[in-house]
């Protein structure tokens, strides 16, 4: 009887071990170019993993409930790499020691701003101020509250906005550090800073409508809101329903890695 138990003692011991060994043993990546035929953390019900097939055909993938647990398998060798929009990536990496984004990216998008696709004097109007913001030098500030290389954002500064009516921002805030709910329960973000200056300049309240992702195009269209904003990548499919403001941000699907 006691061989035995030492028998079982000694065969769990050995598939602990194999087990710990099989997630650590993975090979260090410092180029995108190791990533060919790896293993890739995504976030379910994104399309991630159509992106990453698009460059890395033989791509493995491993799904999570959140970009955030994608990323944590990553830290914790059971995936690769974790593949998702460049500065989500960047803004959790910044927030979680011994991991690092990649700096070549799998694919390569335009951020914009959207409004009604006949609204050429509201695209206008939001195309000024971010060809101001990156004149003047006040974007690249902007990028360093949002994007710290280390830590989480700085606290948005205070705007005030116009008094001559409503403008109606309709973002989704479970992108940061683009729109997300701060620890006042705020909405806050770069799209929202920027949203902001659009209203001062259009000398209107701003009112942030706050909604799941995929309903802010329908919103736009049916003139619940005056302009979307999220990190919405740019595409011909989405312009045939939408007017774009020009891209205040070049994202993309990046990579993840242990550091």
């Amino acid at each position: 009887m006691k061989d035995k138990f030492q028998n079982i003692a000694f065969l769990i011991v050995l598939a602990s071990f194999i087990l710990f060994n099989g997630c650590s043993k993975r090979e260090k990546i410092t180029d995108l170019s190791q990533l060919d035929g790896k293993e890739f953390a995504v976030p379910t019900g994104t399309v991630a993993d159509a992106l990453v097939m698009s460059k890395f055909p033989n791509a493995k993938f491993k799904y999570f409930n959140s970009v955030l647990d994608a990323c944590m398998a990553v830290k914790g060798s059971k995936a690769d790499a974790a593949a998702y929009d460049e500065p989500i990536l960047k803004n959790i990496a910044a927030k979680n020691s011994g991991m690092i984004v990649l700096s070549q990216m799998i694919t390569t998008d335009n951020y914009g701003f959207a409004v009604n696709i006949d609204d050429t004097e509201l695209k206008n109007v939001i195309d000024s101020v971010i060809t101001e913001l990156k004149s003047n030098g006040d974007y690249e500030s902007m990028l360093n509250r949002w994007l710290p290389k280390s830590g989480a954002p700085k606290p948005m500064p205070e705007i005030e906005t116009g008094t001559d009516g409503v403008f109606k921002f309709g973002t989704s805030a479970i992108t940061e550090p683009f729109s997300f709910v701060d620890g006042s329960q705020k909405i806050v973000g770069l799209d929202i800073e920027i949203a902001s200056l659009v209203a001062k300049k259009l000398n209107k309240k701003l009112e942030i409508v706050n909604m799941d992702f995929g309903a802010m195009i329908p919103a736009l269209i049916s003139q619940k809101v005056d302009m979307i904003g999220a990190c919405i990548t740019i595409t011909e499919e989405r312009a045939k329903k939408v007017l774009f403001s020009e891209s205040y941000y070049i994202g993309g699907i990046a990579a993840l890695v242990k550091e």
